[in-house]
C-alpha cells in the first residue's frame, strides 16, 4: 500500500464524512469561503464543499497535489495553490517524509523536536524541495476574505499566522505535544488579532474537549498540562463564542 493510498483510506474511511460535516457546519455554510492550509488528501476540503463553501486548498507536496487534482478535477469550487504559507512571500525548503507524507514540514525545529520523541520513532525526513511561500493575507487578496481557515502545517503554524492581519470569523490550527511552545505562539498571535474564545479537539475526534469556550491563557495552560501521549489536536477560535460550544 502506498503512503498516499494509506492516507486516502484513513481520511476517507466510511462514516467519517458525516462526522466532519456535522462539526464543520458550525463554521461554514453555502456561499462561504474556506482556506484549507495543508490540505493533504483533501478530506477537509471535501467536507467544506459538501457544506456549500468554496475552498482554497493549499498544499506544497507535488505528489499530494497530483492526488488533489484527481479528486477535485471536476469541481470549479476548489482552487488549488501549490505553495507553503508563511510570514512573508518568498521561497522555503520543504522537508519530505516519503513514507509518511502527512508530516512534511518547513520547520527544522519540528524535525528536531520529533527526533527521539516517544511516538515518533521511525520517522525520517529523507528528501527536500524548494517551494514558493505565500501568505494568508495574499491568499485573501486574491480569493477573498475567508469565513474559516484551517491550518495544519507541522510546526509552521505560527509562521503562517504571522502573515495574517484580517481575522476570519473562525480559524483552527494544529498543535502537538512535542512543540507546545508553537501553540503558545499561535495563541498569542490570535489574541492580537482579536480572538477571545477558544476550544480544542484531540486527535481526529472532531469533538470539543471543553464544555464552554475558554480564553487563550487557559488554552495555553491546558496544552502545557497535556500528557505527551495526547500527541496532537486542533485549537479552534471564533469571533462569536457560540460557534465553539460543544
Amino acid at each position: 500500500m502506498s503512503a498516499i493510498g494509506a492516507s486516502l483510506r484513513t481520511y476517507y474511511a466510511p462514516g467519517r464524512a458525516p462526522l466532519l460535516d456535522g462539526f464543520h457546519a458550525r463554521f461554514l455554510g453555502p456561499g462561504d469561503l474556506a482556506f484549507d492550509v495543508g490540505a493533504h488528501v483533501g478530506d477537509r476540503t471535501a467536507s467544506f464543499r459538501r457544506l456549500g463553501a468554496r475552498v482554497v486548498a493549499v498544499e506544497p507536496q507535488p505528489r499530494l497535489l497530483r492526488a488533489l487534482r484527481l479528486i477535485f478535477r471536476a469541481d470549479p469550487g476548489v482552487a488549488l495553490v501549490p505553495a507553503l504559507v508563511g510570514a512573508r512571500p518568498g521561497e522555503a525548503v520543504l522537508r519530505l517524509n516519503t513514507a509518511n507524507p502527512t508530516i512534511a514540514t518547513a520547520s527544522e525545529a519540528f524535525i528536531a523536536a520529533a527526533d527521539g520523541a516517544a511516538g515518533w520513532e521511525g520517522q525520517h525526513w529523507d528528501a527536500a524541495i524548494a517551494r514558493p511561500v505565500t501568505t494568508l493575507d495574499a491568499l485573501a487578496m486574491r480569493h477573498g476574505l475567508p469565513a474559516f481557515i484551517k491550518i495544519d502545517v507541522e510546526g509552521f503554524e505560527a509562521e503562517a499566522l504571522r502573515g495574517l492581519t484580517r481575522p476570519p470569523r473562525a480559524l483552527s490550527f494544529e498543535f502537538t505535544t512535542i512543540q507546545r511552545g508553537v501553540a503558545a505562539e499561535c495563541l498569542a498571535l490570535l489574541s492580537v488579532l482579536g480572538y477571545r474564545a477558544f476550544n480544542a479537539c484531540l486527535g481526529e475526534s472532531m469533538a470539543f474537549v471543553h464544555p464552554r469556550p475558554i480564553r487563550a491563557e487557559a488554552m495555553a495552560t491546558w496544552i502545557a498540562a497535556l500528557p505527551h501521549a495526547a500527541n496532537s489536536g486542533d485549537v479552534y477560535c471564533a469571533l462569536a463564542p457560540e460557534r465553539l460550544a460543544p
